[in-house]
């Protein structure tokens, strides 16, 4: 009898370059929603990494962050950058656990861009990690707004721990091949 299996994880490198097209026109509308002073979460993963790739000069902004990627490309580039502590997970190249639990309560941000690696109606969230689910779900509940960036393959799906639920997310920045059905719902 044949087992259906989950694949593994893929490396934070190989998620960058898959659809890196779509993550790029995601990432320009998520620019487009900012003021010059807002405060700002980039969550961990490719797609948020696109958006911090696109903040370079943006000197009246402040970033708060766990993702590695974004805190090495924006360092020293304009945005006020504010660091997540936590313990470090190489597959997502983020910093993720209870660790990050001090810093992330004690902020608040105007607008939080998150990342998942899967989203369903059912399940809301979830992700690989129960470290990363963790951390998300204190990003999730310290902002004024949470805006979702997820391209369309991700919808429908599920993976192992929850990682927050659709009610937080005012925001959902796609792309068009989403499924109608999804869009509406």
């Amino acid at each position: 009898v044949a087992v259906e299996a989950h694949p593994a994880e893929p490396h934070f490198e190989v998620k960058a370059a898959d659809a890196a097209e779509a993550k790029g026109r995601i990432a320009a509308r998520a620019v487009a929603m900012l003021a010059p002073d807002e405060t700002i979460y980039l969550d961990s993963g490719s797609t948020v990494l696109a958006v911090a790739r696109l903040l370079h000069g943006w000197d009246r902004l402040t970033v708060v962050t766990n993702s590695l990627p974004a805190i090495v490309e924006l360092a020293g580039h304009g945005p006020r950058l504010i660091v997540i502590g936590g313990e470090f997970r190489a597959t997502s190249q983020a910093l993720v656990g209870p660790l990050s639990q001090y810093l992330i309560e004690n902020v608040h941000v105007d607008r939080a861009f998150i990342g998942t690696y899967a989203i369903s109606l059912d399940d809301g969230l979830t992700t690989t990690d129960p470290g990363e689910a963790f951390t998300k779900k204190l990003a999730l509940g310290r902002a004024t707004e949470v805006v979702l960036l997820a391209d369309s393959r991700k919808f429908g799906t599920h993976s192992f721990v929850h990682a927050g639920d659709l009610g937080a997310v005012k925001v959902v920045v796609t792309d068009t091949r989403i499924d109608a059905r999804i869009a509406r719902s």
